[in-house]
């Protein structure tokens, strides 16, 4: 079923919020959001090699911990 628009009618529920959504990746108080363009996304592999590196310090550095087996 579409819904007949009226441009004379103020926009309610979920049409007004959708008109002043703002896209939050481009939000000024966000730190280290930034939406790429098609094609220019970061690999997922980048993400894999980050959680390897740093599991392995965590390891390495826990075993200077004394106590351990």
């Amino acid at each position: 079923m579409a819904t007949p628009t009226n441009s004379t009618a103020p926009q309610t529920g979920a049409q007004a919020v959708i008109a002043s959504a703002v896209d939050p990746a481009r939000r000024p108080d966000v730190l280290l959001r930034k939406r790429r363009d098609e094609g220019h996304e970061i690999s997922a592999w980048w993400m894999v090699g980050a959680f390897v590196a740093v599991s392995a310090a965590v390891v390495s550095l826990l075993s200077w911990v004394p106590g351990g087996s």
